[in-house]
């Protein structure tokens, strides 16, 4: 990558930690660094558990213990363990933790209104929609992608939604039990793998791998959330499963996709897959496709 766009984004970071108050120990003014600060908002009114507050923000579990442990010394905080699941802690405001909130909201909110009054009103207009275009742009590099037990409720969520929408889509509607095999073994170590990508902790989309060995490894249930499509996701997923098949040993990755399909379609195309012989009996396949790893 060139030099020059990654001085800009540099010096972007830059100039929004130093405008946003990100650099003072006492962040918009309070006796707390921005960390801190960013878990009371986080937590928000209802509580949330900690484990989802941590896959929110990217975090690893030490940081947030400690943070919710300074947050607890200020009476901001209660930490407690669910009555149903012991082993689920759920983070709670206080009192004291709910007004420190709302004074913060009341902070945020007059950085951003000087921000915005220093300028007339065609540039506030301009600075507001780059910014809702960075933000976007900004998301893709949020994904984390993990491999997931094909059994867990994340899984059977996505498998739900993408059946749905193949339901919907294909001419004469969709039946998984007609189509072949990639049940829950089969995407399970070492026979297969299922890849889920999460965004703000919050399930984006999938990927699942067949493997055969030194045999061309399968790509099945490429699935993109349709409130995170437009990132870039789908082809971050195709990305991470070509590794994944790779480090299996596989030396190519094949897949089938039925016409109706015309993003997925493109994405191949544009990704290196060449279109061959139809290699399976898949009753839904329309187009089969190879790519060499």
């Amino acid at each position: 990558m060139h030099t020059h766009p990654i001085q800009q984004v540099r010096s972007f970071n830059r100039t929004v930690a130093e405008g946003i108050g990100a650099l003072d120990e006492r962040f918009l003014g309070r006796a707390r660094p921005m960390g801190e600060s960013r878990l009371l908002w986080e937590i928000g009114i209802d509580g949330v558990e900690v484990r989802a507050l941590r896959a929110r923000l990217g975090l690893d579990s030490g940081y947030i213990s400690r943070t919710l442990r300074a947050l607890e010394k200020q009476g901001f905080v209660v930490v407690e363990t669910c009555d149903d699941d012991r082993r689920v802690r759920k983070a709670r405001l206080t009192k004291a933790g709910l007004a420190e909130r709302a004074e913060l909201d009341r902070r945020s909110d007059s950085v951003a209104s000087h921000i915005l009054e220093s300028l007339n009103e065609q540039q506030r207009a301009t600075l507001v929609a780059a910014m809702a275009e960075v933000e976007r742009l900004l998301q893709p590099s949020l994904v984390r992608m993990e491999i997931e037990d094909p059994t867990s409720d994340d899984a059977r969520a996505c498998f739900d939604k993408y059946f749905a929408e193949l339901d919907e889509r294909f001419e004469a509607g969709f039946d998984p039990a007609l189509s072949l095999s990639a049940d829950a073994q089969d995407l399970t170590p070492p026979a297969g793998e299922l890849i889920i990508a999460r965004l703000h902790g919050s399930v984006a989309g999938c990927v699942a791998l067949k493997f055969h060995k030194k045999a061309p490894a399968e790509l099945k249930r490429m699935w993109v959330s349709s409130s995170a499509r437009g990132l870039g996701i789908a082809r971050q997923l195709l990305a991470e499963a070509e590794r994944h098949a790779r480090m299996a040993g596989a030396r190519a990755i094949r897949l089938e996709t039925n016409r109706s399909l015309t993003e997925a379609i493109n994405l191949y195309r544009r990704s290196g897959y060449v279109e061959v012989d139809a290699f399976n009996d898949e009753p839904y396949a329309h187009h089969w496709f190879e790519k060499k790893l």
